[in-house]
């Protein structure tokens, strides 16, 4: 089978298929690069902390700009400390909510074939969903 690169009574180039991945590579990379991209769990935390003491900050009361400036007080460090935490804290509530489609989309499967389940046929009244 012969390449479109390559010559008639030619040897085929060993590394080409190395070389053509590592273009697609670098072009997917230079595409990424241009696009913004989320950062670190912390580094979301810290944006909805700005976001939320700007729109607080137009309340202009006193009381809610200092509750805001004590709360930022007492998050800041520990996301300097431990930005890793809240990386593993975002993978878990991911985790969570891929359990939680995975129950729920049984039990859809189940009411629309109206299988009976341990409770009777489906659609004869409210079922109580396990989550155990």
């Amino acid at each position: 089978m012969n390449d479109a690169t390559q010559r008639p009574g030619e040897a085929p180039d060993p590394d080409a298929w190395e070389r053509a991945c590592a273009e697609d590579l670098a072009a997917e990379n230079a595409r990424r690069r241009g696009q913004e991209q989320p950062g670190t769990a912390a580094e979301e935390l810290r944006k909805l902390m700005d976001a939320v003491a700007g729109k607080v900050s137009e309340i202009r009361l006193p009381a809610v700009q200092h509750v805001v400036e004590a709360a930022r007080a007492a998050v800041e460090p520990v996301v300097e400390r431990n930005p890793e935490v809240f990386d593993h804290l975002a993978a878990a509530g991911s985790e969570l909510m891929a359990a939680y489609r995975a129950a729920v989309a049984g039990h859809e499967r189940r009411w629309t074939r109206d299988d009976p389940g341990p409770d009777g046929p489906a659609g004869s009244g409210s079922e109580r969903i396990d989550l155990d």
